[in-house]
C-alpha cells in the first residue's frame, strides 16, 4: 500500500473529528482516497486489525454520523468527479462519486458542463443527446446545498421538494459499494430482490452475502430511521439510508426528470399556527402542481426580524410586520401560466378559508423574486445555528437540540400541541419550520445554559416516545447517526435492534464501519 493512503491524524486534521451537529469526536488515522480501488485497498490493509473506519463527505449532516468513535477517518471529499452518463427510455441517468456536491451538480447539469476527459465512447454519445433535450434536474434538496451525494445516499436525505417528488431513494439508480473487508458489490435497481425477508447479494469477488431481514414494520410517514426493510423489497434500497455501516459507497447513479415549465413560490400568512394547520390540510387536497409545503413558526420569523434589524448580511431579507405571526411557503411546479393562475386562485380561497388574509401573501414569479424567498426559507436555520454558537462560546458542550420527527396524517396536530403544550411548560427558547405538507416540523431548542441544554434534550427525547406510540419515524430526513441510536431503540425496540445489529453483522462481522451510528457500540457486539 502507497504510504501516503493511510496516515497518523495531526492538529491539522482536528476539523475533521466534527459535523454540523457540532459533536466532537476522536480518532487515530485519516485517509483521503480518489479512486474505488483506492478505498479497496484501505479496507483491506485496515480489516487485518479490525479498525473502526468512519466514512466522511462534507460533514453537513446534523446526527453525527460523521464524527468518529476512534479508528480511521475515510473521507471521500476528494472523490468529486461526474464519471460517465446513460439514457434509457427517454431519462437519462449520471453516475457521480460520492463526493461530489449537490450544489456544483445542480450547476454542472444545468449548465451542461462536465469533465469529460474520462468518460467513455456511450458516455460521451449520451452527453450529445444530453445537451439537446429540455432542461433536467436532480430533484432532492436538503437545506445544505453543499452537502456530498455519498452523504445523501447515506441517511436518505429529502428536502422541500420532497412533497411531491419523494426523498434521494426513489432518485437512486444504481450503486457500487466497499464492503469492511475490501471485497465490493454492485447493485441496479430492478436487478436483486428479497426471497419474503431474505436477501443474497453476490459481491464482485464471487461470494454471497445472505442477509435476514428484519421483521419490524416501517411507519407509514416521511421516514429515515434505520435500515429500510419490507418483504420482497429491491436489495438497492437496504443500502441507501444505512447511515455508513454497511458499505462504503463509491459509485451512484442518479436519476434526472425534466425541469418544469412554470416554478412560482407562494408565502401565506397566518395569525396563529392553527390556521396555517388548516391551510396546509386544504393545499394537501390538490392533486397535481404542489411541489412544497414549507412552514415557519412565529419565532422563525421573530428571528428573521432581529436579524434583519442587526446583522447587514441579512439586509436582503423582506420586510415582516408584526401582524405576519407565521408563515406557510407554497412551491407550485406547473406546465404553464394557466395552472399556475388556477393554482393561485385555489390558494388565495384556502388562505382565506383558514383564517388568514390573502391579500398579506407574497407572490414570487420571477427567478429574482424566488431568489428572495430562497434566501428567507434558508435564512432560518443559518441564523438558529448562529444562536447556538453564540451559547457554544459559554458552554461548548451545548449543540443545537433539534427534531427531525414526521407522524402519519392522523396524528399531525396532535403533535402540534404536543410540541406547543410542552415547550410552553419548560419555557425554552425555541424555533420550529420545515416540512408541514410532510407532517415533517423541525423544532429547534436554542439552549443558552447547560440547565436548559439538558432539559431540551430531555423534551426531544420524550417526543421522539410519543412520536413512536404515534406509529411516526424519530428521523424523517437527516438519518439516526449517533445522536439519535437512543430514540431508535424506543421506536423499533430491542429486539428489532438486535435484529438490526445482526444484519449489519454480515457485512461487516468485525463492527468496523460506522460505529455508534444506529446502534450504541456493545449493541452490535451483542447482536
Amino acid at each position: 500500500m502507497e504510504q501516503t493512503l493511510i496516515r497518523k491524524l495531526v492538529s491539522a486534521d482536528e476539523e475533521y473529528l466534527r459535523d454540523e451537529s457540532k459533536k466532537v469526536g476522536n480518532a487515530e488515522s485519516i485517509s483521503f482516497p480518489e479512486t474505488h480501488e483506492q478505498v479497496c485497498e484501505i479496507m483491506t490493509e485496515l480489516y487485518k486489525t479490525g479498525t473502526p473506519v468512519t466514512v466522511q463527505g462534507s460533514r453537513t449532516g446534523l446526527a453525527a454520523a460523521a464524527v468518529p468513535f476512534g479508528g480511521h477517518i475515510l473521507n471521500l471529499s476528494r472523490m468529486d468527479k461526474v464519471l460517465g452518463m446513460r439514457s434509457e427510455d427517454g431519462r437519462f441517468y449520471i453516475t457521480v462519486q460520492p463526493g461530489v456536491i449537490l450544489q456544483k451538480l445542480n450547476k454542472s447539469i444545468a449548465a451542461r458542463s462536465f469533465s469529460m476527459d474520462a468518460w467513455d465512447e456511450e458516455s460521451q454519445e449520451t452527453y450529445k443527446a444530453f445537451c439537446r433535450a429540455g432542461s433536467l434536474m436532480f430533484t432532492p434538496d436538503p437545506t445544505e446545498s453543499t452537502a456530498s451525494i455519498g452523504g445523501m445516499v447515506a441517511c436518505n436525505a429529502s428536502g422541500a421538494r420532497s412533497y411531491h417528488y419523494g426523498a434521494t431513494r426513489g432518485h437512486i439508480e444504481a450503486l457500487r459499494g466497499v464492503l469492511a473487508n475490501g471485497e465490493t458489490i454492485s447493485l441496479s435497481r430492478g436487478q436483486i430482490f428479497a426471497k419474503g425477508l431474505e436477501l443474497s447479494l453476490p459481491t464482485e469477488q464471487g461470494s454471497t452475502i445472505n442477509v435476514k431481514l428484519p421483521t419490524y414494520k416501517m411507519p407509514e410517514c416521511k421516514n429515515a430511521s434505520g435500515y429500510y426493510c419490507h418483504e420482497d423489497m429491491d436489495a438497492i434500497d437496504l443500502l441507501i439510508g444505512s447511515d455508513g455501516t454497511l458499505a462504503i459507497l463509491t459509485e451512484i447513479e442518479i436519476s434526472l426528470l425534466p425541469v418544469p415549465a412554470l416554478t412560482w413560490g407562494i408565502t401565506c400568512f397566518f395569525p396563529t399556527q392553527s390556521e396555517a394547520v388548516a391551510y396546509t390540510k386544504l393545499t394537501k387536497n390538490i392533486s397535481q402542481g404542489i411541489a412544497a409545503i414549507e412552514y415557519f413558526d412565529d419565532c422563525a420569523l421573530d428571528i428573521l426580524r432581529k436579524q434583519k434589524a442587526e446583522n447587514t448580511a441579512f439586509s436582503g431579507l423582506p420586510f415582516l410586520p408584526k401582524e405576519y405571526g407565521c408563515a406557510v411557503y407554497t412551491e407550485l411546479h406547473c406546465d404553464g401560466e394557466e395552472q399556475a393562475y388556477a393554482l393561485l386562485e385555489t390558494l388565495s380561497g384556502n388562505c382565506a378559508q383558514a383564517g388568514g388574509n390573502p391579500d398579506m401573501t407574497w407572490v414570487a414569479t420571477s427567478d429574482s423574486d424566488r431568489d428572495v424567498l430562497h434566501f428567507f426559507r434558508h435564512a432560518v436555520p443559518e441564523s438558529v445555528n448562529m444562536q447556538v454558537e453564540r451559547s457554544k462560546r459559554n458552554y461548548p458542550e451545548i449543540t443545537k437540540v433539534g427534531g427531525d420527527l414526521a407522524v402519519p396524517d392522523d396524528s399531525f396536530e396532535t403533535l402540534m400541541n404536543l410540541y406547543d403544550a410542552t415547550l410552553e411548560k419548560e419555557g425554552l427558547q425555541h424555533a420550529a419550520w420545515g416540512h408541514i405538507g410532510d407532517n415533517h416540523i423541525h423544532v429547534n431548542i436554542l439552549p443558552r445554559d447547560m440547565d436548559e441544554y439538558s432539559r431540551g434534550k430531555a423534551l426531544l427525547a420524550g417526543w421522539a416516545a410519543e412520536v413512536s406510540r404515534m406509529g411516526g419515524a424519530v428521523s424523517a430526513e437527516h438519518g439516526v447517526g449517533k445522536l439519535k441510536a437512543p430514540f431508535l431503540e424506543v421506536m423499533y425496540g430491542e429486539d428489532h435492534i438486535r435484529e438490526m445489529a445482526a444484519l449489519k453483522a454480515t457485512f461487516d462481522p468485525k463492527c468496523m464501519l460506522g460505529r455508534g451510528n444506529l446502534f450504541a457500540p456493545q449493541q452490535e457486539v451483542e447482536r
